[in-house]
């Protein structure tokens, strides 16, 4: 039975599944198409919000430090991400890497781990862009109705419209094809990114520098907890972690990591890249370098405009612009945010109907989800069955409790492909690959330890929430997956029924 868990499918198979007329993507996207959109999706609220968040409380001014060491440990997932997705261009990301090198069950738990990690991240971004919409609706005048924005009204519903109707006109917008995505991607984040240039340039003629004074700040410690609330690794050998000081400036890079999720969405896009090959690595790792450097930027003119210790936790930018007599940048910034956070939405919710497109195509899921839409060449079914799926649930819930769910399945993410390109350059040395990680296997050894070194600084519930997750896609495999499984199906003629051993390809 183990060796049927572990079979893999050869990159050169996937790539055979992409050519098929009724499941092939339609490939239209550039180099420029895959920054834009990588550069839309990491730049979020994080970039208005945590940065003053996170110098209050963990690093001081020393937080541009932190976010130069959240960079490096993306860019160390990123090197191996370039590789795969340059590789192996078809859609799926971590799941079709995972397939090529660990074994199906592995393969399947990752996609799994994957569909979760972008529904949540997406009805999480809904409800926030609703917020967002909403506070600009009442600075106009205009008040919803508090049934209509997600709050319980008079008889006890209440119902997200605003959320609901972003992700269903993504959705509209996705099915009608990649192209169009694109050209809406790239409108909206020459909006987002001008707005946060206004804020580096502006706020720049405001700094202080003595408010730089101390750049490191005395550590403090952070008291031990015993809930499930705490840190994994507080609860397993006692360690906790310390504001300020060298340790808080990485204490600090575990919070502002979360501000960069989102690159790895990229590489789902592969098998719509019209030279992946080429355009894979320089989207990935630009868009990366993008905002790793407006990060650095907004964090060292915020910690200049105000003393790190009286910056706001909610809306540190703004109120930083406020105190030195200038609230119209307030609103500047809230309509960033709120137009930031649409292509957010969008590009979670592309990376997730990929995933799940590319598992329906290997049979793992049903495979009516695999089929393109005739005229736009998109997978539709999926499309508009996540969609609809996600708005209710947008709708809803506000998800604050699921949102770190986020966070350590794309972290779970980051272990698997790290492992993978080991795994790969030592079975495959002779595939050809016109872009390969650097100093290997040292590379993926320092991504897979920064990437569990965070993942155990996430809280114990985060990881009893995601255990209970994975459990049920064991049931959901072993149920369907499995015996509906492409690769299975085609080693069995030539097995009697039973399936080759551990690291066999499948036709």
């Amino acid at each position: 039975m183990s060796s049927t868990l572990f079979r893999t499918k050869n990159v050169e198979q996937s790539i055979r599944d992409t050519e098929e007329p009724e499941h092939a993507l339609k490939k239209t996207l550039s180099a420029l198409d895959l920054t834009v959109f990588g550069v839309g999706v990491i730049i979020g609220t994080g970039i208005f919000v945590l940065t003053g968040k996170v110098a209050k409380q963990n690093a001081g001014p020393a937080v541009s430090l932190s976010f130069v060491v959240a960079g490096v440990v993306c860019a160390l997932a990123a090197l191996c991400y370039a590789e795969f997705a340059s590789t192996v261009p078809v859609a799926g990301s971590a799941y079709t890497f995972s397939y090529a090198t660990l074994g199906e069950l592995p393969a399947w738990i990752i996609g799994w781990d994957l569909v979760l990690e972008f529904a949540l991240g997406t009805a999480v971004v809904a409800v926030g862009w609703s917020g967002y919409i909403r506070s600009l609706l009442d600075n106009a005048g205009w008040h919803l109705p508090a049934h209509l924005g997600g709050r319980e009204g008079a008889h006890g519903f209440g119902f997200d419209i605003f959320a609901a109707a972003l992700v269903l006109v993504l959705t509209a917008i996705l099915v009608l094809g990649m192209k169009l995505s694109a050209r809406v991607t790239q409108l909206v984040v020459a909006i987002k990114v001008t707005v946060v240039l206004i804020v580096i340039v502006g706020g720049a003629f405001f700094v202080n520098s003595a408010n730089y004074k101390p750049f490191v700040p005395k550590p403090e410690a952070v008291p031990p907890g015993s809930s499930l609330k705490a840190p994994l690794i507080q609860l397993m050998v006692g360690w906790a972690p310390s504001n300020f000081g060298l340790m808080g400036i990485f204490t600090a890079a575990s919070v502002v990591f979360f501000a960069f999720i989102g690159f790895d969405i990229v590489a789902t896009t592969a098998e719509e890249t019209r030279n992946p090959q080429r355009d894979m690595p320089r989207g990935i790792l630009g868009s990366l370098f993008i905002c790793t450097a407006l990060y650095v930027a907004v964090s060292i003119v915020v910690t200049g405009m105000e003393r790190y210790s009286r910056l706001s936790v909610d809306a540190p930018l703004a109120d930083a612009f406020k105190a030195i007599g200038h609230p119209w940048f307030a609103g500047v910034i809230s309509f960033g945010a709120a137009v930031g956070l649409t292509t957010v939405c969008l590009i979670l919710l592309l990376g997730q109907t990929r995933v799940f497109f590319a598992m329906s195509r290997d049979g793992l899921l049903p495979r009516f989800f695999s089929r393109v839409h005739p005229r736009f060449k998109t997978p539709h079914r999926p499309t508009i069955l996540l969609g609809v799926v996600i708005a209710v649930v947008a709708g809803f819930t506000s998800l604050s409790e699921l949102a770190e769910l986020v966070n350590i399945g794309t972290l779970f993410a980051f272990i698997v492909v790290a492992i993978g390109v080991v795994i790969l350059r030592r079975t495959r040395p002779d595939l050809h690959r016109t872009f390969r990680t650097p100093f290997v296997p040292v590379v993926p050894i320092l991504s897979v330890c920064a990437s569990l070194w965070l993942m155990l600084n996430l809280p114990a519930e985060t990881w009893l929430r995601f255990a209970i997750w994975l459990v049920i896609g064991f049931v959901v495999y072993f149920v369907y997956g499995r015996s509906h499984s492409r690769v299975g199906r085609a080693e069995a003629p030539s097995t009697g029924g039973a399936t080759g051993p551990p690291g066999a390809d499948g036709a």
